[in-house]
């Protein structure tokens, strides 16, 4: 029997290639992107849950409250870890601290083979005890977490190893310089870290020696001084989650001074969690929220819906095309349940047939996904997941698009099937299918909709007025040691002797970037403010080179140590007072002495456009210059930076150079959204194009019901432009009722997705035209080709059977 149905389900969807050809490549439109959207959510769901009894990790990070809200920081105290292990001995707590932009120097063999190799670890550089590998159980080569109670040494994944030495093997036992002032000794390897991790470690010394080299990595031992480069972590296995909450607070009671403006508290996140709390940043390259991916999967479902749609309006309008053989069917004692189960294993090889399809789609995908997802390392489709995955889609997609297609087939009545007379409502009425299609517009609607309000938002992030000069200003990253302290003045001379640069500042941060060096703070000798003051550094030309201008004042004198201040705007509003008023005023910065406002700047983006403009203090002090910003004419960018790194190699041979363009940086805030917006426009599109392949289908269905009637209306003098109104006029006003139901869905969406970012476009009447305007010019001209084929059909043929 089963042989049976496929042999005549092959027959079948062989005699009828065109709709075949459709439903096929519709259903594997839909089913591809349905899989690549599994495997970036998979993906995404995966990070940091590779680590046996991951859910028993913990991270501890500060919350701040105060009059303004929260302030969140994924660091802690660094004397936080010493009091755990006192007032926790229970606790198995391991302590991991970063170094961004760390220089490894590994030592040539001897003076004959070449001097040393230079690396700068943009990724970091970090430090850990014994216990942290406790708490992450880690994969060895050679070597274990033990060794790590010593000072002066470290441990190399493999693929630093590889980097350093050529083979993991030869590592052992050889030394690298860090910073150019600590050899440690190299006493293990790791296996490779997954590339899903919020903790990407490579390089990791003893946090012995990070405590021995308070000079070079800070010097914070106050319970007041909170870096996102000092992070904790719990191993929690069999202790109660709020019992450990409870010793926190008394732990943050304890150590933290009272202050009546702000509060200081420890939070817990599970490791699971780390990597969807945007409350804090981590050390991975982003965070996602679970929205978002609720958003995606969301995507999958309508498309795939779309096309199980497009199924059942492409297999009902055949429906009547098989009258006839289903009557001749049931006349020969075909019963209906047989007829069922026919039509469900034409449908079955069908969406077998697409399933193929996709699956070739998919992996032709698959090396493009990080353009819509930020995953770096290649991804395979054939696991073990994934093909569960896509043998239970191609079940519910069968059971979806040929359940009711089948049920209206097979009960077809055999006297009206062969006398050819079966009609609309024999076959489920009209308005279903019309339904179906209003789906579908709804969902590709609230897709365009999406993709023009992210476009735009983007557009205009990038055209945004940031208070600054962004343009061809090269930053390099370059240490704060004695010995470059020494070289700066002469080496910013030799900068500015090249003809094409125009500025050059050192500084400790550029304006608008993402970090967060704040402070409390007193002004004109009164008590403290109840917010954070958020500090840069940088010499007498910072404000020329970046081209901020002043409200009142002057800029800050030249000095190595704080002396004059300049203040933002937002900070004079905050206190209350005019940017004139600021001018002579004294303030002062956590503990330390008072300092002159000199000046007041005009606010300027300190961090991406998420966040509001926050209140700004800029003075000079070199030791906090870890930036060199360089001011180029955009003519000669290439030649330039040639001749920059020649100055760099002959002032600071030892150093290597790493270096970033501003404008390059700032877009690099937005890289998620960028892909949000382009994985919006693929979606739209692809939903657009099922969306006319549903359009097909109705059109095809009407247009075989109404023949005679389009006969008749031509034998009585109807035009091919009455035709052709005849049938767009009833799909025009279905896209009117989609976008009915779409607009106010999309306005809602997006307008959550728009409370992301503190500057951004309001979503106005355009949007919305735009929308509705394409999805009416798509639909007609869908509509236009089945219409103008029926609209020139002979009249005689269709009226010869009355």
């Amino acid at each position: 029997m089963l042989s049976t149905y496929f042999k005549t389900a092959w027959r079948s969807i062989t005699k009828s290639k065109s709709f075949t050809a459709i439903n096929i490549f519709g259903l594997a439109t839909g089913i591809a992107a349905c899989i690549v959207l599994f495997v970036v959510i998979k993906y995404e769901l995966s990070y940091n849950r590779f680590f046996p009894g991951h859910r028993s990790i913990y991270h501890v990070a500060t919350a701040t409250s105060s009059s303004e809200g929260v302030e969140y920081n994924p660091g802690v105290p660094r004397p936080f870890i010493d009091a755990v292990r006192v007032d926790m001995p229970e606790i198995v707590a391991g302590s991991l601290s970063s170094s961004y932009g760390s220089q490894v120097t590994v030592p040539g063999k001897n003076d004959s083979a070449g001097g040393s190799k230079k690396f700068i670890e943009e990724t970091g550089v970090f430090f850990a005890d014994p216990e942290f590998f406790r708490i992450f159980p880690y994969k060895w080569l050679n070597g274990s977490g033990e060794l790590l109670k010593d000072p002066n040494v470290t441990v190399l994944t493999q693929v630093m190893a590889e980097k350093y030495f050529g083979n993991w093997e030869d590592a052992i036992g050889q030394y690298i310089k860090l910073d150019n002032a600590i050899d440690v000794k190299v006493v293990g390897i790791l296996e490779n870290v997954p590339a899903n991790t919020d903790y990407p470690i490579a390089v990791v010394t003893s946090y012995l020696t990070f405590k021995n080299n308070t000079k070079i990595y800070g010097d914070r031992p106050e319970w007041g001084s909170v870096s996102s480069n000092d992070q904790v972590f719990f191993l929690l296995a069999g202790n109660n989650v709020q019992k450990v909450k409870n010793q926190l607070a008394a732990i943050a009671g304890k150590n933290f001074e009272p202050d009546q403006n702000s509060k200081e508290s420890f939070e817990l996140q599970s490791l699971a969690d780390v990597h969807f709390d945007s409350r804090f940043a981590n050390w991975g390259t982003h965070t996602t929220s679970k929205s978002t991916l609720w958003t995606l999967a969301l995507i999958g479902v309508f498309i795939v819906i779309m096309a199980c749609i497009n199924f059942i309006n492409l297999s009902t309008a055949q429906a009547i095309t098989r009258s006839k053989e289903i009557g001749i069917r049931k006349v020969l004692g075909g019963r209906r349940s047989s007829l069922f189960w026919q039509m469900m294993t034409e449908t079955a090889l069908i969406v077998t047939f697409s399933l193929i399809i996709a699956m070739g789609l998919a992996a032709a995908c698959l090396p493009f996904v990080g353009h819509i997802a930020s995953i770096e390392e290649p991804l395979n489709l054939f696991t073990p997941q994934i093909l569960f995955f896509v043998l239970l889609l191609a079940v519910v997609i069968t059971i979806l698009s040929g359940l009711y297609p089948s049920l209206i087939l097979s009960g077809f009545q055999p006297i009206l099937a062969l006398k050819n007379k079966v009609t609309s409502a024999s076959i489920g009425g009209i308005s279903l299918r019309r339904g179906l299609v209003v789906l579908q517009f709804t969902i590709s609607q609230v897709l365009i909709i999406g993709t023009i309000v992210a476009v735009s938002q983007m557009k205009f992030v990038r055209k945004a007025d940031l208070g600054f000069n962004k343009e061809a200003i090269l930053v390099l990253s370059t240490p704060a040691d004695s010995t470059v302290l020494a070289r700066q003045p002469a080496m910013k001379q030799e900068l500015l002797s090249l003809k094409d640069i125009q500025s050059v500042t050192y500084n400790s941060d550029v304006p608008s970037s993402d970090n967060n060096r704040g402070t409390n703070f007193a002004f004109d000798h009164k008590p403290d403010e109840p917010y954070t003051l958020f500090l840069k550094f940088g010499d007498e030309d910072y404000f020329k080179t970046f081209g901020i201008e002043f409200a009142a004042g002057r800029p800050f004198s030249k000095s190595d140590t704080i002396n004059e201040t300049v203040i933002n705007e937002t900070l004079t509003e905050k206190l209350g007072i005019t940017a004139r008023e600021a001018i002579g005023k004294d303030i002062r910065m956590g503990s330390k002495a008072w300092r002159k406002v000199v000046g007041v700047v005009k606010d300027f983006k300190t961090n991406s456009l998420r966040e509001t403009t926050k209140p700004m203090l800029m003075a000079s002090r070199n030791k906090d210059y870890n930036y060199v910003a360089i001011k180029i004419k955009s003519s000669n960018l290439a030649s330039t930076k040639d001749a920059i790194q020649k100055i760099w190699d002959k002032n600071l041979p030892a150093y290597a150079n790493s270096s970033f363009y501003m404008d390059e940086s700032i877009n690099n805030f937005y890289h998620q959204e960028d892909q949000l917006s382009l994985l919006y426009t693929i979606f739209a599109g692809i939903a657009i194009f099922i969306s006319c392949l549903g359009l097909y289908g109705l059109i095809s269905f009407m247009a075989a019901q109404r023949i005679k009637e389009v006969g008749v209306r031509k034998v009585l003098g109807a035009s091919v432009a009455n035709i052709l109104f005849l049938f767009s006029k009833e799909f025009t006003i279905l896209i009117g009722i989609a976008f009915a139901i779409a607009a106010p869905l999309a306005w809602y969406l997006m307008n959550n997705w728009l409370s992301n970012f503190s500057y951004r476009i309001n979503i106005g009447v355009g949007v919305f035209i735009i929308a509705a305007l394409t999805s009416l010019v798509i639909a007609w001209i869908t509509v236009g080709y089945k219409s103008m084929k029926a609209a020139l059909s002979n009249p005689v043929l269709s009226l010869r059977s009355e």
